[in-house]
């Protein structure tokens, strides 16, 4: 495009820089006797002697801001007014931005060569290549508090950004997209995502207070068996609460008249307390209706009691659910619950892929999908542990069936590797032991049937090592808090984040609680955990482009799982077990830890929009995958994602850099 450049600078013109100011707002046909207001810049000027060269440079420069975001959401006459305002800079190596003597804020898009971003102290933020916009001094911000030097010899395109500005009145996503910071464009980008989400039919986006039947219906406990079950036929329900002057104790269902009194021959004048299920879970009004699937499979009951501010107010059934959402997850999970072998399991799982992407589809976001995909690997997992039973029959102690990793953290999308244990009520013996043993592997060859490989790692069930008693998982965990070695580390990341699918949950309770209490006040493995969690950098030291993975079979994609998902993934068990937050979930730990002393609501608030953001690549990504009769994976080729959301894939790389670095410097 520039033909050539001056062989010597002028001797009044004594800066690296050269210009070019476009047609037809600047003709120039001599060297000006005098500075202009663009000589202040100090910049040499290249005479622009033939109409036919400029309007050559217009067009290919036309043609090139339209091929970078956001310009390429803007029309044909507004790109040729941003034209006349652009000053071509050709900077030298090791030159810096601004020019002196410009004071006014100016856009920065680069044509060739790269800019380093800097901070105050000198440190590489991050890179400016080919087409990439550098907006950092139209932002309020300090001079002193970034640097901006050309790393190579670099040709940028200058554009007034008071000026611009007055252009991009009535389009507001591209003003945005200037004026914002890397968060808040990613924030944006979030929330649209959440918009679109909104037409998807989620149990996500119901509220239980929006479809539970009340006021409850109750009976009080010292009323006779009899007259329960004439009542309960007199409102044509299946189940009654029972209460003890108001107070809820347990629940009563035709299944526990039928099984416990008439079958039990147990007389019918005997109170209903007698026969009532207690220490029943509820529900608050207020969670949505998803929260109350995944304790119905989890705790394998079909009715919740509804609380609002602990007063007993309704009930909602897994009818009401299902009614609600239709043929989804819920659906599936009803087929779960009434097969009678692992041959129809299988044939379940296999709808999991058209599940998802069905949901893709529908711009449902990664966290919903995630929360759906879980809830039936919980249930499929359930119903194998009692198909387990009734070949082996009942099990020899209370024991907890417990799940770590994404499937742990309700973040699991289809067919994953399996990451499973068991916590027993007492250190079995032989017999005992056997019986744990057959059951775990039915229920771990059972998931591999339906598509759930076994873990590389042999973190599961069938190993001895996580299959043991309460006491031992204290051990362990006192273990690996007190000398976290590097293996203590890495058994840490696994079992920090485990989830209840079946048993007695109080014995995860008693396991989970425990170890909060040393991981709160120990800042050693605080320490150790978050060295740990800084190996896991996002790919942010880029040089025209992403870093990419350079061999094997993913070679040039970009690997969202252990460059994006997982580095706020340990970021967030941290910042969780630092503060002794029970959550597992990486969402409502960052919103449990926001505002925190480890963690500022602001953080908090651009993690989770990263996260989100991650998620919906990986869940478009994957449909696409399935589209095409493919196994899924996290390895994004980049040319399948548009120029945009490489922008926004940058922003969210950014953020967890800076809140790594955060951490590294607590720590």
């Amino acid at each position: 495009m520039i033909k050539e450049w001056p062989k010597q600078p002028s001797p009044w013109l004594s800066s690296a820089y050269y210009t070019l100011v476009l047609e037809p707002l600047y003709m120039i046909d001599e060297r000006p006797k005098m500075p202009s207001q663009w000589l202040s810049l100090t910049m040499h000027w290249r005479v622009i002697r033939e109409q036919k060269v400029v309007t050559e440079d217009l067009a290919d420069i036309s043609a090139f801001l339209k091929m970078i975001p956001p310009f390429d959401r803007l029309p044909e006459d507004r790109v040729s007014q941003i034209l006349r305002l652009i000053v071509i800079c050709y900077v030298r190596k090791g030159e810096s931005l601004p020019p002196k003597d410009v004071l006014e804020p100016n856009l920065y898009i680069l044509r060739t060569g790269s800019l380093n971003y800097l901070n105050a102290a000198g440190e590489l933020l991050g890179k400016f290549t080919e087409g990439e916009i550098c907006a950092v001094f139209c932002q309020p911000v300090a001079a002193d508090e970034v640097q901006i030097s050309a790393d190579e010899d670099s040709l940028i395109y200058m554009i007034n950004y008071a000026a611009f500005k007055q252009l991009l009145v009535g389009f507001k996503q591209v003003s945005q997209f200037f004026s914002a910071t890397s968060e808040q464009r990613l924030q944006l980008e979030v929330s649209q995502l959440a918009d679109e989400a909104k037409i998807s039919n989620s149990l996500m986006d119901v509220t239980i207070d929006s479809i539970y039947h009340g006021p409850a219906a109750t009976i009080e406990q010292d009323t006779s068996i009899g007259d329960t079950a004439i009542r309960m036929t007199q409102l044509n329900y299946s189940s009654l609460l029972v209460v003890n002057q108001g107070e809820l104790v347990g629940i009563v269902t035709d299944k526990d008249i039928r099984e416990r009194c008439v079958a039990q021959g147990v007389a019918v004048t005997q109170s209903v307390g007698s026969i009532a299920t207690v220490d029943i879970v509820s529900i608050e009004s207020d969670k949505n209706a998803f929260d109350a699937l995944i304790m119905m499979n989890n705790m394998r009951v079909h009715h919740l009691p509804v609380m609002h501010n602990s007063v007993l107010v309704g009930m909602v059934t897994a009818t009401d659910l299902m009614n609600k959402e239709g043929q989804n997850a819920v659906h599936l999970t009803a087929s779960i619950q009434k097969a009678g072998s692992v041959t129809q399991l299988v044939e379940i799982s296999q709808l999991i892929p058209k599940l998802q992407q069905r949901m893709a589809k529908m711009g449902t976001t990664g966290d919903h999908v995630g929360k759906h995909v879980t809830a039936i690997t919980n249930g499929i997992t359930a119903r194998l542990i009692e198909l387990a039973q009734q070949q082996f029959g009942s099990a020899p102690m209370k024991f907890a069936w417990v799940v770590a990793g994404s499937q742990a953290r309700h973040e699991q999308f289809c067919h994953t590797d399996q990451d499973n244990g068991m916590i027993l009520q007492a250190e079995p013996n032989a017999e005992q032991d056997q019986w744990f043993k057959n059951l775990a592997k039915f229920v771990c060859d059972g998931l591999a049937q339906c598509g759930y490989v076994y873990c590389p790692g042999d973190i599961m069930a069938t190993n001895d090592q996580w299959r043991v008693s309460v006491e031992k998982w204290h051990q362990y965990f006192h273990r690996w808090v007190s000398n976290p070695s590097p293996q203590a580390l890495l058994n840490s990341s696994v079992f920090f984040d485990l989830s209840f699918v079946y048993g007695d949950v109080g014995l995860l309770q008693q396991v989970r609680s425990k170890f909060l209490a040393k991981t709160t006040a120990n800042s050693l493995l605080q320490s150790h955990l978050s060295r740990n969690a800084l190996t896991l950098r996002p790919p942010l030291g880029f040089f025209r482009d992403f870093v990419l993975v350079a061999k094997g079979e993913h070679k040039n994609t970009l690997d969202l799982k252990h460059s994006g998902v997982a580095p706020i993934v340990e970021l967030a068990r941290i910042y969780a077990l630092s503060l002794g937050i029970d959550a597992v979930n990486t969402l409502e730990r960052l919103r449990k830890s926001a505002g925190s002393s480890l963690l500022s609501k602001a953080s908090a608030r651009s993690l989770i929009d990263a996260f989100e953001f991650f998620g919906s690549l990986r869940l478009q990504h994957q449909a696409r995958q399935i589209n095409r009769g493919q196994g899924v994976d996290n390895y994004l080729p980049p040319q399948e994602i548009s120029k945009l959301e490489r922008e926004h894939l940058k922003d969210a790389f950014k953020v967890i850099k800076t809140l790594q670095e955060a951490r590294q410097k607590d720590f």
